[in-house]
This record gives C-alpha cells, structure tokens and sequence, in this order.
C-alpha cells in the first residue's frame, strides 16, 4: 500500500508542473501501460489511481489521450470510460464509438441526459441493440436518426420503426431511408405514403396545373391503390395492427375491401373481416374459402356491409374461388371484369352502389391496360 502511495503522489507532483504535451504523452503511456503490460496487482491500483487524477485535468489533449489509449481496450476501467464518454464531443468521440466495455444502459442514459453530439456518436456505433435504438428515437432530432438509420448494424426494432414514422415521417431524407428497409411495417409503409400523398397534393403548382378537385380524386384513387399493394405484401403476422391502423383512419371502406377481394389481396381481406366482424379467424377462414352463399352473405353483413353491397362481396368471393382454381390467366376472366358482367346484365337481380361499380370498372381497366402492356412487351421480345 505504501509503495503505491508514493508512486501516485510522485505522478501527482510531476503533473503539477510538467506541461500539457508532456502529461499528454505521459496519459497516453499510462493507459497503454494499463492494458498491454504485466503490472503487479499494487502498479495496477496505481495507474488507475493516476488516469482517475487525470480526468480532472484542465487539458482536454490530456484527456483525449487517455481516451485515445483506453477507446478500444476490454479491459479498460469502466469508470473511467464512462466518464471520457460523457465528456466534451472531442473525446467522447473517440471512446463512444469504439468501447467495449460501455454497456446498453451506458449508452442510454447518455442519449438522455447529453447533447446531439453525443446522440450521433452512439448512433454510429457498431452492434447497437434494440434497446438503445429506442431510447436514441425517443429523445433523438433528425441528425441522429439519419445516422442510426444508415448505420447498417443496428438491430432496431419493428416497433422503433414505427416510431420513427410517427416522429418523423415528414423528413424527406429519413422517410427516403425508411422506405427502403425491407423490415419497415406495413402500418408505417401506409403512413409515409399517404405523407407523401399530402405533400405532392398540396404543393401549389400541381394544384394549379391539375386543379384542386381532379388532384384530390387521383390522390385518393392512388392511396387506395397503393395501400391495396402495401397490405397484399404485409407478411400474415402485420396485417392484424395494419387493419386496426386502416380501420381507425376509416379506410376500411367497401371500395377498399373491394379493391383488395378483387386483386387477390385474400389474406389482407381476410384479416379486415375478421376485425370488422368479431369472429374467429378459423370461422372466417372457413366461410370465406369454401362457405355457402348465405354463410357469406351473412358473414359480411356482420361485418357491416348493408345488404346491397353484401350481394356483390358475396360474388367477388365466389368468382376469386373460381380464379383461384384456375390456371386461365386471360383479362377476361379476371374478377373485376366477370363481376362487372354479372351486376351490368339487364337481368341482374339486384343493382349495387354506383360508386363501387365506378371503382369495379377502373380496376378492370387498369387490369387491360396493364395487360396491353405485357402483350405488347412480349411482342417486341418475339420480334427482336
């Protein structure tokens, strides 16, 4: 105990006098010394003695070359990386990025209690977990989302996505990154193009050059369709909380169902069914593949489609069983043109909501032109 008293106070008197560049390299020496070198255990007591002086030093180039020394030792005091972590964002930057020995709860009370600075340097380090993504979209500005979004080793969180949607969303960069992950929900997916949506209708000159209500008519008519596509792809696990966000924004509506039963959006459908209805997934599976027309109908009347349009649901549905048994892929037998030509014929039994046949027809022909395409595609390929 006494010999390592007296090498501290020996260090301690030295420090006093000698200049920064000297306590500089001496600091620098010291943690090297600390990590790579055979100390005996009473040397190693004195050296963390020393460095612990040193964080007081007035110098932040004494500091920065502890730091420097320490960032990327395993064995480096984690006390005393704690502290240069918190430091000014000279040093911090170094050890923030690089320690080894920071752990989660480090970090996130660093996020929470230090500048932005700091926030971009955790938002860059490698690994970051789960936890500490979270905690940096809670309390974080723009500048750090944008560095944790492409920091590429960062396990963030379906729900932390969501969060930085909400938070977010209207930030072109982040929404660029966002829409680019694989992993972003379909909840969120849907939020950022109707953000989109927005910011395309309200931009003036295409108010002026569309006019207000034929823009308002394709926006909407490109939302729907653009989250018929978003919720066609939504893995079976998201679609309970992507119908849930739909339903709240009330875009559940019977065009929309009718666009997805169309489409083969089945699972989507599906899903919206059994949220609107209250029935069990298993029943509503069940009716909906292979239950009979008054099962069906009744099945989405209890959904709360009046009786009207329940008539044409339950022909959609029973024309997607015929598709879905065929191998015919001919625009003709597509379901929006057949049920167009069951609900058109004079002897129609019943006649349906003029605007969901209007959303029926525009389907259909989107289906022709999207055909014409492919044909005309295959003919220059066979021509070539």
């Amino acid at each position: 105990m006494l010999g390592r008293t007296v090498i501290v106070q020996a260090f301690l008197r030295w420090a006093e006098t000698a200049k920064v560049g000297d306590r500089a390299k001496a600091a620098n020496a010291l943690g090297r010394a600390y990590l790579r070198s055979d100390m005996a255990n009473q040397e190693r007591q004195a050296a963390l003695m020393a460095m612990t002086y040193l964080l007081d030093d007035p110098s932040p180039r004494v500091r920065q070359a502890l730091a420097e020394s320490l960032a990327e030792g395993f064995e480096a005091p984690r006390a005393i990386m704690v502290s240069l972590a918190g430091d000014q964002p000279e040093i911090a930057g170094i050890v923030i990025p690089k320690s080894p020995v920071l752990a989660d709860a480090d970090l996130v009370d660093l996020a929470g209690r230090r500048d932005g600075k700091t926030r971009e340097f955790i938002a860059a380090r490698p690994q970051l977990s789960r936890t500490v993504t979270a905690a940096l979209v809670e309390v974080g500005d723009e500048p750090e989302i944008l560095v944790l979004l492409r920091n590429s080793s960062a396990e963030i969180a379906k729900v932390t996505l969501k969060r930085v949607t909400e938070r977010f969303g209207r930030h072109c960069d982040i929404r660029n990154l966002l829409l680019d992950r694989a992993d972003l929900p379909s909840e969120a997916r849907c939020q950022l193009m109707h953000i989109i949506t927005e910011a395309l209708t309200g931009l003036d000159f295409v108010r002026a050059t569309v006019g207000v209500r034929r823009i308002e008519r394709v926006a909407r008519e490109a939302g729907e369709a653009g989250t018929v596509a978003i919720a066609g792809a939504a893995v079976q696990e998201e679609i309970p909380e992507l119908v849930e966000h739909l339903r709240i924004n009330g875009q559940l509506t019977p065009a929309f169902l009718m666009h997805a039963l169309c489409t083969g959006k089945v699972e989507f459908f599906v899903g919206a069914i059994i949220n609107l209805s209250g029935c069990s997934e298993r029943r509503v599976r069940s009716i909906v593949a292979t239950g009979r027309m008054h099962a069906v109908r009744a099945l989405y009347e209890a959904a709360g489609l009046p009786r009207d349009l329940s008539a044409a649901f339950v022909e959609a549905t029973l024309l997607w069983r015929q598709a879905a048994h065929s191998d015919q892929s001919n625009i003709l037998n597509s379901v929006a043109a057949r049920l167009l030509n069951a609900f058109r014929k004079p002897q129609a039994a019943m006649r349906i909501s003029s605007n969901l046949m209007e959303m029926v027809e525009k389907l259909h022909f989107a289906e022709q032109r999207q055909a014409a395409r492919s044909y005309a595609s295959l003919a220059m390929v066979d021509a070539a």
